[in-house]
């Protein structure tokens, strides 16, 4: 395995040791949802890094801040209920959540709400800058991880594919344009945007792609 080939972007998602043969599989094999949870765990704590860091957050946990101070919840809890909601969006484009659908409300908010309390302040510009890019890093991790475990995409992802599909619109095109509407709609409500924000849409991506390669490397089926 060289250093060069496991930092090539992945074009799409692997299949590993651990991936389920069928994202609608009911009962998974234990070793596949473990490395899911443990995935979206990670995710989430990376939302939760670049939370604490107070120099913009994620487009989602953007709105997820605005609802929280708008009901007087924390950001944790913000975050499932935009799930829940997301998932109601699902029913008239007729798309179907899988275990790792409802796992992924349940443990990245989770993980915002238990590990967000305990994560340190910045002291300056710098110190801010870095833990975002950390946090980022986390996510794009996570995302390998859970991603791979080929069990249900999360509630947005699978909004936006169906949006997608019925649309017919390129699905850069539609995810910027939900990305966008929710920035907007959790910034007028009091959500934090800034340096970050725009940190976090620039990098996501490939770091996406490069953890995904990552894990298809380590994870590839033997024989």
């Amino acid at each position: 395995m060289e250093f060069r080939s496991i930092l090539k972007p992945a074009k799409d998602v692997p299949i590993t040791w651990w991936s389920s043969k069928d994202p609608m599989e009911p009962r998974p094999k234990p070793s596949t949802l473990l490395i899911l949870c443990v995935g979206l765990w990670i995710f989430g704590t990376g939302d939760a890094v670049i939370v604490a860091a107070g120099v913009g957050n994620t487009p989602w946990t953007v709105l997820a801040e605005g609802i929280a101070l708008m009901m007087g919840r924390t950001i944790g809890q913000a975050t499932f209920f935009v799930s829940i909601a997301v998932l109601f969006l699902w029913i008239p484009l007729r798309e179907k959540p899988g275990i790792g659908t409802i796992l992924n409300a349940i443990l990245i908010a989770a993980a915002i709400e238990y590990m967000l309390p305990i994560l340190p302040t910045p002291e300056g510009a710098l110190e801010s800058l870095l833990q975002v890019i950390g946090g980022i890093a986390l996510v794009g991790i996570g995302s390998g991880i859970y991603l791979t475990a080929n069990l249900g995409p999360g509630p947005r992802d699978g909004w936006m594919t169906g949006m997608q599909r019925v649309s017919g619109y390129p699905i850069g095109n539609v995810r910027a344009a939900i990305e966008i509407s929710v920035v907007i709609i959790g910034w007028s409500l009091g959500g934090t945007i800034g340096i970050g924000t725009i940190i976090f849409a620039v990098m996501i991506g490939p770091t996406v792609a490069i953890c995904l390669n990552i894990a298809g490397e380590i994870g590839r089926p033997q024989g």
